[in-house]
């Protein structure tokens, strides 16, 4: 082999995932017809779904089929499991979307626009919540080290935000009590903040 040291590539049951995928976009597809079928301005049945805008429902069954069965499929025969795979799959499903419109570009810039979309979907960690944190390490010491790392010094700190407002640097009451006592002659340490 030319790596022995990365792990191993396990195949994917690419008909299991076509079917999977198929099931999850046709049932997307419903909706959207369900959808449609309740904004349309005429008077039909709850069997528009299927019959007046049943179309979408199956532009989306097969979208999705072919877009789990492209990706797994391409990840077995490259025997690599990358961004290139759904890129793949997005091509082939994007296809389907361009089909309605019954032009060859359109087949092409949907198939293109779907590949760029899933491929760098998958590329930046492929969750709309970033990337997954390492489960090894405790939240709380992860917190720390991120505080000891953008902690600034105290000193620094003072310099540019100047004393008060719950920042005293060492020394604070002495050169309050000594300020107030300068200014108005008054001697009194009990309203002075503690450090």
């Amino acid at each position: 082999m030319a790596s022995e040291d990365k792990a191993a590539y396990m195949p994917k049951d690419a008909v299991g995932l076509a079917i999977e995928s198929t099931l999850i976009t046709g049932a997307a597809g419903l909706a959207i017809s369900a959808i449609q079928n309740t904004l349309t301005k005429q008077n039909v049945s709850g069997w528009g779904v299927f019959t007046r805008s049943g179309g979408v429902i199956a532009i989306f069954a097969a979208a999705g089929g072919t877009y789990g069965f492209a990706k797994a499929a391409a990840a077995n025969l490259r025997e690599k499991d990358d961004s290139w795979n759904p890129a793949i799959g997005g091509f082939l499903s994007g296809g389907f979307f361009g089909l309605r419109f019954r032009t060859f570009p359109a087949v092409l810039g949907f198939g293109a626009g779907l590949a760029i979309l899933q491929g760098a979907f998958d590329y930046t960690g492929g969750k709309f919540s970033g990337y997954d944190k390492d489960s090894n390490v405790d939240e709380y010491e992860r917190k720390e080290a991120l505080r000891k790392n953008k902690r600034r010094p105290i000193q620094e700190t003072l310099e540019q935000l100047g004393e008060g407002r719950g920042v005293y640097g060492p020394g604070y009451r002495e050169r309050r009590a000594d300020r107030i006592k300068e200014n108005y002659g008054i001697v009194n340490n009990l309203d002075v903040p503690r450090t």
